[in-house]
């Protein structure tokens, strides 16, 4: 028996190690902040002398109502190089303007590399390849872009500040629910955190988090609470210092869009002081500039090829989308990152961004799921998340 008592007290430390670090990874909560609610409105007090990322913006607008026009005036130089950040554009910004006439001159490249200075493939992200290099994709991998079919009006929302429109469409073999958002401000889209709480291990069912922030439309956020890297900036206030080399997303003060491939290249606190409203730390960019900027064999860690997914993008200044798609059941099949992103390129969005899917995927609209949320396609059911994203 003596022999054993090291071998014994050797696994029951293993054990209890690993049972604790299984619980405080997926159970335990964890509370870095309490009552988590505070809002950063000054960067909307002072717009037109706010410096941004890449150049300088003026920006002067007349929106008494959402969907009046802005009148724009920018310098802005494009992000190409590591430690930028490429921004969508307004429809005055030439050739990076997501307009449809400019869209359709754009060649089309599937799995093409984008190239910069790093051996990783641009805005983080590695590609799997073949010996000679190519990017390579699986035999029975469908690559054809997803088209704008079998759309229908579902809803509408007006009021003097936001306009939403609902659209869903069905098109290869899966549902696609779209929200297409005008407001008068950006500080309308707003961010909040399961049970009014920054932490980890702290979730709450997207509807809830509805429901208790009195939204117009909401989509489940980027889960931040999963993990312990990756900026989080939310409503203007930092939470999360800590980069990871995810993109990041950036949703300005102005009603623009930014993506950061190399978060470490900039503090949060120099993000705050370009204006930075909100900031999302899940990835990949699914488009720069109004281009794909995935290949067709690009997933998120082990996901299947085809998912339920949920994504944010903009179309103009002020203009945004929300994407949710179905899958996993026998009435959706659901989106690789590639269909995803030649989704939204048809849509007209000059910036997308992929937040995180699977069982997350989750809209509501005016208090009612619009989507069919599932993990697993046995049952219809929402997953508890730790974020929102929503218009209020």
């Amino acid at each position: 028996m003596e022999k054993h008592k090291w071998s014994l007290i050797f696994y029951s430390c293993l054990l209890g190690f690993t049972t604790y670090a299984a619980l405080d990874t997926f159970v335990i909560k964890s509370t870095y902040q309490e009552n988590a609610t505070e809002m950063n409105l000054s960067m909307f007090e002072s717009l037109s002398d706010t410096s941004a990322a890449g150049g300088t913006d003026t920006v002067s607008r007349d929106t008494s109502a959402a969907g009046d026009s802005d009148n724009v005036s920018r310098d802005t130089s494009a992000a190409g190089d590591t430690g930028t950040i490429s921004r969508g554009s307004s429809a005055e910004d030439g050739e990076n303007a997501a307009s449809p006439e400019s869209k359709n001159k754009r060649k089309k490249a599937p799995g093409r590399e984008r190239k910069d200075s790093k051996s990783t493939h641009s805005y983080g992200r590695r590609y799997s390849s073949d010996a000679s290099g190519q990017s390579s994709d699986a035999e029975d991998k469908n690559t054809e872009p997803v088209t704008l079919n079998n759309a229908s009006e579902t809803g509408t929302y007006k009021d003097d500040n936001v306009s939403i429109t609902l659209t869903e469409y069905t098109t290869n073999d899966t549902k696609i629910y779209v929200a297409d958002i005008i407001l008068s401000s950006a500080k309308y889209l707003k961010t909040a955190f399961a049970k009014d709480t920054y932490g980890k291990n702290i979730t709450e069912e997207t509807s809830d988090m509805a429901e208790a922030n009195n939204a117009i439309l909401a989509i489940n956020g980027d889960y931040y609470g999963a993990r312990e890297k990756g900026y989080v900036i939310r409503n203007g206030v930092i939470y999360r210092e800590t980069p990871d080399d995810a993109d990041l997303l950036c949703i300005y003060a102005d009603g623009t869009m930014g993506i950061l491939e190399d978060q470490a290249s900039k503090t949060p606190q120099e993000l705050l002081d370009e204006g930075v409203w909100q900031a999302f730390s899940f990835g990949p960019a699914l488009l720069i500039n109004g281009e794909i900027a995935v290949t067709e064999d690009e997933e998120v860690g082990r996901a299947m090829a085809s998912n339920p997914r949920t994504a944010i993008g903009l179309i103009d200044q002020l203009h945004y989308l929300f994407v949710v798609s179905d899958g996993r059941t026998e009435e959706s099949e659901g989106l690789s990152l590639y269909e995803l992103a030649s989704f939204m390129e048809q849509l007209g969005a000059d910036t997308a961004y992929n937040l995180d899917g699977g069982g997350s995927s989750t809209m509501v609209f005016q208090g009612e799921i619009t989507n069919m949320p599932t993990t697993g396609g046995n049952r219809i059911t929402e997953r508890k998340v730790s974020d929102i994203v929503y218009i209020g």
